[in-house]
């Protein structure tokens, strides 16, 4: 039986007495069945949502039913601790914050307990994530209609809390229009069942809407379908069937804790098809939207081109759009006759449609980067105005822009006149905050003076609602504290929210970042341009700050606050947070849809890192053992940089922690055995080659290496790729360089000599460098950065025809030419070709961040090739042989990240090769899998869509993998060799397969 909490009331003030959290915390464990962590990792992962806000919380509570719910409230309620109900953290106004204790929703109270296609409604918990109910209700052609940009994270809870809207709510409304019931527990403990006719309303709130029936008929703006800010009072009004539900949803938890609700599904287009209207502007498209509204379209989206950028390329005509989404080919004819559009597109295929719909749906991310450069923020996020006013609103708000020298990009909901924004609001100095405020006052009165709405769709949370009096007045915002206090009286629900709220400009995420200012940056923090604790041993040389809004990923002496601000970059939108298996286009982020932890989320880590900067939660600075545990199921897949919509770059960031951690002789000590032996992986099978084999094989071989018994680790070959390249004749006229990286030379042999066979077969002359070279890729994943720059430098010394300096770290690393190989300097001016897709990677990206005052660098890395590029580009007329059968496998993570696979899969066809590859990671991730306590989280990553594809293929697929590690992967788990497609050509060149005929 759970233990009641104490009867003694306190007003809700959180306290900051360390012993005062004890309690509370052995408090909340005794009465709860679910989950309590006051720790400090849990705190730090709670003090942010996506908004520029910050609270920190004394713990966080995972409740597993509303009995856990109702049991957590009333501890808090003794001690006097104020809650914060929480979904996905998506929120943008800051509501999904606080300073008590965080109900975590997510990780019990997310099923789905009925759904019923008949009536066409279904019960819900409230931490169900949108997807998860969509993807229930699509075999029965239904959905919920409201579908934020965010549906494959956000949460039933989140949206009822906000009243989220999404593009569909020109045809089913806000997330009000489809909720039928509440069950909901208020802060005082009393269980309630919202419906209408007053069903479920605590006691007064009907009396008193009735002594305020005007003020409530005459405060709300009309002809708003997105009003949704502070409480919808209204709803209350007879003439409006006393909905009481419909009047709880939007008030951001300050009210009550939902903890189960009844939604009402719609039914899905029979055959949806997207419109793609083309404008010359924003304001032509958005005075263009509300003239279609006649014609039923499901969506009417309105983006600029200074937000589509470069994929305007495959968009009608025009300099903003319109993408309207409607159920048949005859209402598309129609909308197009309607149109007064520069350019059109119809829409049927679906890959295309989602291609289209992911510009949206990146948006809020992809906003945060204005043109040229710099950083917005989401400040004035989505306001709304009566759709036939949006075109004039547009058009003031871009002339306030430029009145107050700022920079956004206006895109959103058009149709139901609702606009979002991202603004290159200076928050992170005094006088910017200020101009912060100023703009968000004259703003407000703009909004106000178009007849709108300060929040059409996330709500209003700290960054709007201490605006309310500008669009209600003093009379209706007042009658919001009372019905504030009929349902809370003790104030302990989300406080400093909606009601009595806390100035717009206090609590800003970004306090303490001010590079240069006052931020302390806690315990072991650095100042700018200082190394860090033991620095001279990370082989940092010299200063390297990082301006506000720059991208530093491996900077020199990069400062604590420094990667603080880096870390800023995540906005929150949780992209990284999707369930379940991902989609062949994204990577992003293996760690936690194998655990389902926000610490093992892009977006945990990089708040844990934002809060080590900060020093007040996370107070261990470089020594950080939280941020240590959060980065080490980290598979340094790149996933992040391309997929993350703010391209965080979670694999660089860790590669500069652990730089710093483990610093100075205390830290060479603390270092993992595994960062010695396969983080310096080259220069031990440079030095023993195949002797390595016995070694390895010995009882107790991989613990004294600091490697995993569950792995069997791989065999070193019997002669190097190089060795066999240098024993053979060629007298072709080289046209390339071909890359002998480790994996290539020491383990997969028969990989280059394949490859060799294939370029030459193209008419491709090659060559290999004049002496051992190494893209450093080891020592970058396991934080040696020092030793990554000494290789990278040597390296570069080879290819460019220098004497290398065998001084500088000898000790350890040997880079001794290899054997009668052929050499060849970058400056020739010949593309370098490298079969392994993280040293290509490598070389192209950490390279020259990593050297960036090199200029040999910077030529290296942009004249990499990957192997099916270079016979795209140098042997264009080539035609390869014909398989002509199917094909699975794995596409590496860091071609997805950085290198891109088109040329990959253009081959693949021309060769036969039918059938996409899996994406993802393949959860080995060179030496992560090999390390302890890694092996579960590698097989999960394996089984996200690895596995899967491998399983469903045909038995005569060929088993295709670029990657060592991918390779390694999958026969070690299928017992199948995977095979680079530069070996699958060969073989059948070898074979004599006809080549398809050049037309």
């Amino acid at each position: 039986m759970r233990r009641k909490g104490r009867a003694t009331r306190h007003p809700c003030v959180v306290g900051t007495d360390e012993g005062t959290h004890r309690e509370l915390a052995a408090d909340l464990r005794s009465a709860v069945a679910g989950d309590v962590d006051f720790g400090a990792s849990a705190r730090a992962l709670a003090t942010m949502d996506a908004s520029n806000y910050r609270r920190v919380p004394a713990g966080t509570v995972a409740p597993r039913d509303a009995d856990d719910v109702a049991a957590a409230l009333e501890v808090c309620r003794a001690h006097g601790v104020p809650v914060v109900p929480r979904g996905a953290g998506t929120s943008i106004g800051g509501q999904a914050t606080g300073t008590g204790v965080v109900l975590d929703l997510t990780r019990h109270m997310a099923g789905i307990v009925s759904l019923d296609p008949r009536e066409r409604t279904a019960v819900v918990r409230p931490g169900l994530v949108l997807g998860r109910l969509r993807d229930a209700a699509r075999p029965h052609g239904l959905t919920f209609g409201p579908d934020p940009s965010t549906h494959s994270r956000c949460t039933l809870g989140g949206m009822i809390g906000n009243n989220a809207c999404g593009a569909h709510s020109v045809a089913w409304g806000t997330t009000a229009d489809n909720v039928r019931s509440l069950e909901v527990m208020t802060h005082g403990g009393r269980r309630l069942t919202l419906g209408r006719g007053g069903r479920g309303a605590p006691p007064g709130l009907l009396d008193l809407v009735d002594r305020n029936l005007a003020l409530l008929r005459t405060g709300y703006p009309p002809g708003l379908p997105r009003r949704i800010s502070g409480y919808a009072l209204d709803a209350l009004l007879p003439e409006n069937g006393r909905d009481v539900v419909r009047s709880f949803v939007g008030s951001e938890g300050t009210l009550g804790v939902v903890t189960e609700a009844t939604v009402r599904l719609v039914p899905l287009p029979a055959d949806p098809v997207l419109v793609v209207l083309g404008h010359p502007d924003e304001t032509a498209a958005a005075d263009a939207a509300a003239g279609l509204l006649p014609y039923g379209p499901l969506t009417v989206e309105g983006m600029a081109a200074d937000l589509v950028g470069p994929a305007a390329k495959d968009l009608p005509r025009g300099g903003a759009w319109l993408f309207c989404e409607v159920d048949g080919e005859d209402a598309a004819r129609d909308l197009v006759r309607a149109a007064d559009a520069l350019g059109t597109a119809v829409v049927r295929d679906p890959a295309g449609q989602r291609a289209l719909w992911r510009l949206r749906e990146d948006a809020a991310g992809t906003a945060t980067r204005v043109p040229g450069g710099g950083e917005a923020w989401p400040g004035w996020e989505d306001c709304a105005v009566p759709p036939a006013r949006l075109g004039a609103y547009l058009r003031d708000f871009r002339a306030l822009l430029a009145d107050h020298g700022l920079r956004g990009t206006p895109y959103g909901h058009f149709g139901d006149g609702c606009v979002h924004v991202r603004v290159d609001f200076d928050l992170w100095t005094p006088a910017g905050v200020r101009d912060f405020r100023r703009f968000s006052e004259a703003v407000a009165a703009l909004v106000v003076a178009h007849g709108g709405s300060l929040s059409g769709e996330h709500g209003d949370g700290k960054a709007r609602a201490e605006l309310l009096p500008k669009m209600y007045g003093d009379e209706l915002v007042a009658l919001f504290g009372e019905v504030k206090d009929l349902w809370d009286p003790d104030g302990g629900l989300n406080p400093g929210m909606l009601v009595r709220p806390e100035p717009l400009d206090s609590g800003l995420r970004f306090e303490g970042l001010d590079i240069g200012g006052t931020g302390a940056g806690g315990p072991g923090s650095v100042k700018p341009g200082a190394g860090g604790p033991g620095s001279a041993g990370t082989g940092a040389e010299g200063p390297g700050s990082v301006k506000p809004g720059a991208g530093g990923r491996h900077s020199r002496d990069l400062p604590l606050i420094g990667l603080g601000r880096e870390a800023a970059r995540c906005v929150g939108v949780a992209k990284c947070r999707v369930e379940g298996p991902s989609t062949g286009d994204a990577v992003m982020c293996p760690s936690f849809r194998a655990t389902g932890e926000e610490k093992h989320s892009t977006r945990g880590r990089a708040r844990l890192l934002h809060e080590m900067a900060l020093g007040e939660v996370i107070t261990g600075g470089w020594r950080s053992e939280e941020v240590r545990e959060a980065l080490d199921l980290c598979l340094s897949c790149k996933g992040c940089r391309s997929d993350c919509p703010v391209g965080v770059d979670m694999a660089a960031y860790k590669a500069e922690f652990l730089d710093r951690h483990y610093a100075g002789i205390g830290g060479l000590l603390r270092r993992p055995r595994s960062h010695w032996t396969t983080g310096r992986l080259p220069h031990w099978l440079d030095l023993f080659g195949r002797g390595l084999n016995a070694a390895l094989r010995l009882p107790f071989a991989a613990r004294l290496a600091g490697l995993t018994p569950e792995r069997t680790l791989p065999r070193v070959a019997d002669r190097t790729f190089t060795s066999w390249f240098a024993d053979r004749a060629s007298a072709r006229t080289p046209d390339l360089t071909l890359w002998p990286d480790t994996f290539t030379d020491h383990l997969s042999p028969r990989t280059g000599r394949a490859a060799v066979r294939v370029l030459e077969d193209a008419g491709l002359g090659v060559r290999l460098p004049e002496g051992r070279v190494c893209c450093g890729l080891t020592y970058v994943s396991t934080g040696q950065l020092g030793a990554a720059r000494r290789v990278m430098r040597r390296t570069l010394d080879v290819m460019e025809g220098a004497e290398p300096d065998v001084r500088e770290g000898a000790d350890l690393d040997v880079m001794e030419g290899a054997e009668g190989a052929e050499g060849v300097r970058a400056d020739t001016g010949l593309p370098v070709v490298v079969l392994e897709p993280s040293c290509a990677a490598t070389l192209r990206t950490d390279l020259p961040e990593l050297l960036p005052d090199d200029p040999r660098a910077a030529r290296l890395a942009a004249s990499v090739l990957t192997f099916a590029e270079a016979l795209e580009t140098l042997a264009p007329d080539w035609t390869p042989p014909l398989l002509d059968r199917p094909a699975t496998g794995q596409t590496h993570c860091h071609q997805h990240a950085v290198l891109g696979d088109a040329p990959d899969r253009r081959l693949r066809r021309a060769a036969g090769l039918t059938g996409p590859l899996a994406g993802g990671c393949c959860g080995l991730a060179g030496n992560f899998g090999f390390e302890p306590g890694h092996h579960e989280v590698s097989l999960a990553c394996a089984e996200d869509q690895l596995l899967p594809a491998l399983r469903t293929a045909p038995a005569t697929a060929e088993v295709l993998a670029d990657g060592f590690s991918c390779r390694t992967q999958i026969e070690e788990l299928t017992g199948r060799r995977a095979r680079h497609l530069a070996e699958t050509l060969a073989e059948a060149l070898e074979e004599g397969l006809d080549r398809r005929e050049t037309p």
